[in-house]
């Protein structure tokens, strides 16, 4: 039987948009059967719940609390939990994860990363950057953009998503060889269909689902089975045109073989 973890998600302490906090949710993934979750707030390029103007030391720590508020109860009541952010580009969004709290508080340079800069340093503090579901297009957003290059996966199925932005991740994905997850994006609990990924043996620690992901091992996808199923009459239209982004960051076309089923 696989050890099933969701792999995104919100708290109210940490994220703008959160409405449970870490403790609630750790109640409803125990009582749904999860093995585990992975706390990512969204970090200071996103819709935070911190403070920007606070000092680099108090932010981080306040940051930290939604992770530490879940991590307390799970361990309490029998559930794993570790730590993740999502940090927010253009659009595009990417699940980091493997940082520590001692490396945030020494690093304030990582608020202004660039895209390239965040894959390589966090690489280099043994982590690992997943891009948060790739072909979401939303008002806030010009233009969907996809980051391919400064990630090791994508997210190809979130709950929050439209069917036909996670068959378009998935078909890509599929196409080029890459690494895929899922998660709820979750920002209330309950939630009516919970996603996540279904791994074959039981994380010890965020390095061990950043070694899984960065050795390209099975990750399963626990999704509805129809998820990746779009009916004829579900056809993108031209707003659905999505960039890919380039070696400097810049946007190109990417192909439209995207915008089908074909």
């Amino acid at each position: 039987m696989p050890y099933l973890y969701e792999t995104h998600m919100h708290t109210c302490q940490g994220s703008a948009c959160g409405r449970s906090t870490g403790k609630e949710h750790v109640h409803f993934y125990r009582d749904a059967g999860y093995t585990g979750i992975i706390m990512t707030d969204h970090f200071f390029g996103g819709n935070t719940a911190v403070d920007r103007t606070l000092p680099w030391k108090e932010r981080i720590n306040r940051f930290w609390i939604g992770f530490e508020d879940a991590k307390e109860e799970g361990d309490r009541v029998g559930l794993d939990v570790f730590f993740g952010l999502e940090q927010h580009y253009r659009g595009d969004e990417y699940l980091i994860y493997g940082l520590s709290k001692e490396y945030m508080l020494t690093h304030p340079e990582m608020e202004h990363w660039t895209r390239r800069q965040q894959l390589e340093e966090v690489h280099r503090a043994g982590g690992c950057v997943i891009q948060a579901h790739p072909f979401r297009i939303r008002g806030y957003m010009d233009r969907i953009r996809v980051g391919t290059a400064f990630c090791d996966g994508i997210e190809a199925a979130n709950a929050g998503n439209d069917a036909l932005d996670d068959s378009r991740a998935f078909r890509m994905g599929r196409a080029m060889g890459l690494v895929m997850t899922a998660g709820s994006d979750n920002h209330l609990s309950p939630v009516p269909v919970p996603y996540g990924v279904e791994l074959e043996k039981r994380l010890t620690s965020i390095q061990d689902y950043v070694k899984i992901i960065l050795t390209k091992e099975h990750v399963g996808l626990h999704v509805p089975k129809e998820r990746f199923q779009v009916s004829e009459d579900r056809e993108p239209d031209e707003r659905h045109i999505a960039y890919l982004l380039d070696k400097n960051e810049q946007d190109t076309v990417l192909s439209k073989q995207w915008m089908s089923d074909d």
